[in-house]
Order: structure tokens, then sequence, then C-alpha cells
């Protein structure tokens, strides 16, 4: 049997604790261990940004990042985004833009809308589409989550 590591990190705001196997991704901790299942498995190698997170301020792939160098950090994801009572602005956007079909790469693209709007409040569309090259969606196209995170970066830098 595999030795667990206890890690003590912070997400969503919240001090967590968990055990872990050395192997395991953030992306098993958060969705096998701590029953955050917005984070979805599309490729488990980094390509198809399905499973982004924001750690310590930074977008990641949290397939391609141990739950053990969770360490001590700060993880945000897609459950932490939203008030009890009202949706993010990006969440708005992507609704009222119709930018989401299965909602498989959803959380990914919002999460990785959140971290260029926190890093650039009012991006171009070209930086928007630059920026969200590391995210694939096969159902809707990119044109409908394009204009939602620039309706979002309208919102928000109001």
């Amino acid at each position: 049997m595999a030795r667990k590591s206890h890690v003590q990190t912070t997400i969503n705001g919240e001090t967590v604790e968990f055990l872990c196997e050395s192997r395991q991704s953030l992306l098993e901790v958060l969705r096998d261990e701590l029953y955050l299942t917005g984070a979805k498995e599309g490729c488990n190698n980094g390509n198809c940004g399905a499973c982004s997170v924001i750690l310590d301020g930074r977008l990641v792939n949290s397939c391609l990042v141990l739950g053990v160098e969770t360490e001590g950090r700060s993880v945000e994801t897609i459950e932490g985004l939203a008030e009890p009572d009202k949706l993010h602005p990006i969440q708005d956007a992507f609704l009222e833009n119709a930018a989401l079909q299965c909602g498989i790469c959803t959380p990914g693209f919002i999460m990785s809308a959140k971290a260029l709007l926190d890093s650039n409040p009012n991006p171009t569309e070209h930086e928007i589409r630059y920026w969200l090259a590391g995210n694939l969606c096969r159902c809707t196209g990119y044109d409908k989550i394009v204009k939602a995170v620039m309706d979002a970066a309208q919102e928000t830098s109001a």
C-alpha cells in the first residue's frame, strides 16, 4: 500500500487538509478526495485545459500538478468563483452569450478567463484568443466564448 502524505493548503479561501499519495495529481485530489468535481478530466496530459485552476495566482492544469505540491499554497477552483446567491460576472457572461454546451470545457475556460482578467482587466480580442489557446472546446466553437470574456471584461472593469 502506498504511503500517503498529509497536505494542508487553502482552497477557495478555506484551509483544507487531506491525505494523498505522492503520485496523485491535484485534479485527482480535488475530484476524488475533496469532492470538488468542477475541474474536469479531459486529456490528463495538459493539452485540453478542462482541469484549469489557479494556483498562487497562476493558471495551471491541475492534471500536471501533484497534490503534495499544494502544501501551504492557495488554490482557486470553479466552485469558489460564485457567491452563494450570485454568479461571478464571467459565469453570467458565459450564460448570456450561450458560450457553453456540454459543459466539460466550461470550468476550465472560466478559470482561464478569470486568470486573464485578474492580470489584464481590459484585454483585446487577440489577447483573449491567445490566452485561451490552451483550452479546447469541441462543441461551441470559440467565438461565443471570446465574446463572453470580452463582455465579462467590460462588466468587471466598469
